[in-house]
């Protein structure tokens, strides 16, 4: 198919780009290179890459973007709660609006399937502690992140009479793994990061659960869909992970610890969170046949050895537009 990845130089999307170009799609990729063009580098000469330098709000970038594909994978946005706190209008500038208008954009050019990047932290916190959500589960969003994830998932959902675009929201677990975009702000990566390099971390809330996803398979859970047939996609929402990789905070820190021996660790009570949530993956197993291939521990090993490479000098690298 010719796909289109918005904010393709992203953390995820400089994962996914080059998986889809290996699986025999043309990509062409839309992003504003906040971080530069670096993570396109790999794929630029590719035969099936093209490339457009925009932003997802100006609507002539979109149409050019949309022109001409099959499929749209919407994974461009100001990616987090901590950046949507700190730029709220922007957030919903690009993450709601935008977007809104991105998917109408493609039902006007005939793109036959829309892949959007959606977050298990619409779960919000859970009923039941001890269970597990599931797609079916009530979305309860604490976070103007979150909100705005939900929105467009509704109105993706939410079909126009006769529209013949199959939409798949996909909710994925917390993020982490080296990527050429690399980020240090997602847990795994942040507490590895603090462990390994100053020996020192400060955990708010050690009891509480989060679902974890290697970016690769994030890569790999998109491919799968894109390679799905259209009735098993179509309307369906996927949690993307693997229910036996949550964790809880504390949990992460004794993995990460032998390969930061001598490290301190300060914990910092909480008696509740709004973002405390297990959740199940049964149904991406089921329906796509996907499993995870890379594990939190596996991930906190490769996020170490960067760390101690000569190879980033910068550390600081957090989220902004993805």
């Amino acid at each position: 198919m010719k796909v289109l990845v918005t904010g393709g130089a992203g953390y995820v999307g400089s994962m996914l780009v080059p998986a889809l170009l290996e699986a025999g799609h043309e990509v062409r990729v839309l992003d504003c290179l906040t971080w530069g063009v670096q993570p396109l580098l790999g794929p630029w000469s590719h035969p099936g890459f093209s490339f457009i330098r925009g932003d997802v709000r100006d609507p002539a970038q979109r149409a050019a973007g949309v022109a001409g594909m099959d499929a749209v994978v919407h994974l461009a946005a100001i990616v987090g709660d901590p950046a949507c706190a700190r730029e709220p209008d922007l957030a919903r500038a690009v993450n709601l609006d935008a977007t809104l208008e991105l998917i109408a954009d493609a039902r006007r050019a005939g793109v036959s399937r829309f892949v959007f990047a959606s977050t298990c932290s619409n779960y919000g916190r859970m009923a039941d502690p001890a269970g597990y959500v599931t797609e079916e589960s009530a979305l309860t969003p604490v976070s103007l992140y979150a909100q705005t994830k939900v929105a467009v998932e509704r109105a993706l959902l939410d079909r126009p009479s006769g529209d013949r675009m199959a939409v798949t929201p996909l909710r994925f677990a917390t993020v982490f793994g080296v990527s050429p975009r690399m980020r240090f702000d997602l847990t795994v990566n942040e507490f590895t990061l603090a462990l390994v390099r100053d020996r020192h971390l400060v955990v708010f809330g050690e009891q509480f659960w989060r679902p974890y996803v290697h970016v690769r398979d994030i890569a790999r859970a998109v491919t799968a869909v894109l390679a799905a047939r259209t009735g098993t996609i179509d309307g369906e929402v996927f949690n993307v992970g693997a229910t036996d990789q949550n964790y809880q905070k504390q949990q992460l820190v004794e993995l990460i610890l032998p390969h930061a021996p001598g490290a301190v660790i300060d914990y910092v009570h909480k008696a509740e969170d709004p973002r405390d949530y297990r959740v199940s993956f049964a149904k991406i197993t089921e329906r796509l046949g996907f499993h995870p291939s890379v594990t939190v521990p596996d991930g906190i090993a490769e996020v170490a050895r960067l760390v101690t490479s000569a190879l980033v000098t910068d550390l600081s690298m957090q989220a902004v537009p993805a």
